[in-house]
């Protein structure tokens, strides 16, 4: 695409942010948010948008700002059992503020586990219901006395605003390419912050680069984000041409792409041809109206062409939603590989172009044009040559290179290798 990367080194240096930002408790609100984008900042000049609780937005409102300082369970004797500084998934995420002593019989109405993963803490919420809770492990659980407890949550839930971040980089067309990727979820070093770091990086290189599109992106609370998003900028989503939801991207599943609502839009192509030349195993999904936020840019009010890439899609992998999703789960390996493909996709995007061959009837002479020896010598000569024929049929002015590449069965970097050495010989012009 431009100027050269190390993906392994950037690897490296995302897995890093990762670490920063793992212990940090976040929501779909508060302060947690912030630091978390602030870290970004040091990265990219992210824009920070503050929307006001209360603020209709669609069907939706805005909710309340959440914020957490402390939280723990102590038994009669004053110990600690459970301790919100240790694990911040410990607690319901947007519990009311606690502060009394009850039964154990009472404290279990509060208490959530896994039976099934007994030494792994659920991660749970209650947005838009408000309560108060704790989770442990069920082992924790099992070990509880009949005792009367200490209960206290150190938190409030009151007019404040949601937070999301925004980073715009200009490209040669006011057309743009969408990122998104949601900042909501606390310690879970997969889902998301795999996709915070991966995207954060994407948007440093990309702004090193000349772009043919506008790269918009975005960092926003899963579901409320990008419905407030959407509403705040409705008038100008016409420009989005591509879309990514970024999620799930650092854990050793295999690569899923999950299609847009219009099944066939160019980004989905470019997705699919990167996946199926890979040389891995991977996945495509049909679009369903479940899942990360492709769905609310895919509603059908919106229609964008919006995709999302991913390893292993959300609640397919054992760790998910749990404390077992850490930095023991993620590997820099993978985030090389999924960094490797996104570059890979938007590649496409940004090439694909159409031509017009400028010697339509029959085959040119090759020969006389130099162009087989400006080929030759190279291992894949044949292919080339192929490559060459399949570029000149079907550079009609309506076939991208993307459709001869999928044609023709052939990589697409090949296809405009060919394409660019077809137009110095003056037997192409570009649409």
């Amino acid at each position: 695409m431009g100027i050269e990367i190390d993906v392994n080194s950037v690897s490296q240096e995302i897995y890093q942010l990762i670490s920063a930002l793992y212990p940090i408790c976040r929501s779909i609100t508060g302060d947690g948010v912030r630091k978390t984008l602030n870290f970004v900042q040091q990265h990219i000049s992210l824009a920070l948008h503050e929307v006001k609780t209360g603020t209709p937005v669609f069907d939706w409102t805005v909710p309340k700002e959440w914020n957490i300082r402390d939280a723990y369970i102590k038994n009669s004797r004053g110990e600690k059992i459970i301790d919100f500084q240790k694990l911040n998934l410990h607690v319901l995420n947007y519990s009311l503020p606690v502060n009394q002593k009850i039964q154990l019989e009472e404290l279990k109405k509060h208490l959530i586990s896994i039976p099934d993963k007994p030494d792994w803490v659920p991660y749970r919420t209650s947005y838009y219901k408000e309560t108060w809770g704790f989770c442990l492990s069920h082992n924790q659980l099992l070990q509880i006395q009949d005792d009367e407890y200490e209960v206290y949550i150190d938190s409030t839930l009151e007019d404040g605003s949601l937070t999301y971040g925004e980073y715009f980089i200009p490209g040669e067309t006011d057309e743009e390419v969408l990122i998104s990727c949601h900042t909501c979820h606390p310690s879970l070093a997969n889902d998301n912050l795999a996709g915070i770091a991966l995207t954060t990086f994407l948007a440093q290189y990309l702004s090193q680069l000349k772009l043919k599109y506008s790269y918009r992106f975005i960092f926003i609370p899963g579901t409320i984000g990008s419905i407030t998003w959407l509403a705040r900028n409705e008038a100008n989503v016409d420009k989005i041409k591509h879309g990514l939801v970024v999620t799930c991207i650092g854990d050793p599943g295999k690569s899923h792409y999950k299609k847009s609502r219009r099944g066939n839009a160019e980004i989905d192509k470019a997705a699919i041809h990167v996946l199926q030349r890979s040389g891995q195993d991977f996945v495509i999904q049909e679009f369903s109206p479940y899942g990360y936020d492709e769905r609310q840019y895919c509603s059908p009010g919106f229609n964008l062409p919006v995709g999302c890439f991913m390893r292993s899609p959300h609640g397919t992998y054992p760790q998910y939603h749990t404390s077992a999703d850490n930095l023991e789960l993620v590997k820099p390996e993978y985030l090389a590989d999924s960094l490797t493909k996104f570059l890979a996709v938007l590649n496409i995007i940004e090439n694909n172009k159409k031509y017009l061959n400028q010697n339509p009837k029959c085959e040119p002479m090759l020969g006389k044009r130099g162009l087989y020896s400006a080929i030759g010598g190279q291992t894949d000569t044949k292919k080339r040559e192929l490559a060459m024929l399949w570029v000149l049929n079907m550079s009609d002015g309506e076939s991208s290179l993307l459709d001869i590449a999928e044609k023709s069965d052939l990589e697409f970097d090949l296809i405009k290798e060919t394409a660019d050495t077809l137009q110095q010989f003056n037997l192409l012009k570009e649409c």
